[in-house]
């Protein structure tokens, strides 16, 4: 089985604000709604704070999850309405046959595997000095290369870009962002390596092309950088007045 979890998050609260400064805080709460520890199934996840009074977490597990921790410290626990949606994302991947059409988001880390980066790091210069070197990931920063990432890859996804009267065009850029933290290392949990990311959000029309890439891609995620809420493929009906997506 497979789950889609919708939490709310209250950015008043300082648990909430903690969560999202810090991708690697979020990550380890979302892990932490997974009874099976130390947690071994994919997870996925992506942040949408679009919203000034309240932010919206989306998670994708195998497992039935459970969220109470993530209210407690984050959302309204003492409110009437409900504070965590989880639904079964089995009914979206059946329906993945070829030819159907949908709206789409991804919020990716766009990057390309090179063996000489214009100004290679520290950590890039050791790799790259190793007996028959793989290549470093250089991340894409401006728009044009974030957006040539994904129609170059797209096809690959099990997807095809589609125009859709009063659908909006078939992409657009609506978010780009650079990400600096510092991830704890694990022997102490002291400050370790800073983690520089550079994020694009994806909105558009999409039209399966490849039913079993497809629902490779909405299962598994695309690009690196996962465990920071980067890679979550979600899709949605294309007309507007429909409500919820997945």
């Amino acid at each position: 089985m497979t789950y889609l979890s919708r939490i709310w998050l209250n950015p008043l609260r300082r648990g909430a604000q903690g969560l999202l400064r810090s991708p690697e805080k979020m990550h380890a709460a979302v892990l932490g709604g997974l009874s099976r520890q130390p947690v071994t199934e994919r997870v996925l996840w992506r942040l949408e704070a679009g919203q000034p009074h309240r932010a919206e977490l989306l998670v994708l597990t195998e497992s039935t999850p459970s969220w109470e921790h993530i209210v407690e410290q984050a959302g309204w626990p003492h409110s009437d309405e409900p504070q965590v949606l989880v639904r079964d994302y089995q009914p979206l991947l059946d329906r993945l046959d070829n030819g159907r059409e949908f709206r789409f988001r991804l919020r990716a880390n766009p990057v390309s595997a090179t063996r000489s980066p214009t100004n290679p790091s520290t950590t890039q210069k050791e790799q790259l000095a190793r007996p028959r070197p793989r290549g470093v990931r250089v991340p894409h920063r401006t728009a044009g290369h974030q957006i040539t990432w994904l129609t170059t890859r797209i096809d690959h996804w099990g997807f095809t870009l589609i125009d859709i009267e009063d659908a909006g065009p078939a992409l657009q850029l609506s978010a780009r962002e650079r990400l600096t933290f510092h991830k704890k290392a694990q022997e102490d949990q002291t400050t370790g390596r800073r983690v520089v990311l550079s994020t694009a959000t994806f909105d558009g029309a999409v039209c399966v092309t490849d039913p079993h890439r497809a629902r490779h891609t909405l299962l598994h995620g695309v690009g690196p950088a996962k465990a920071y809420g980067c890679g979550l493929f979600t899709l949605a009906p294309l007309s507007p007045t429909t409500p919820g997506g997945t």
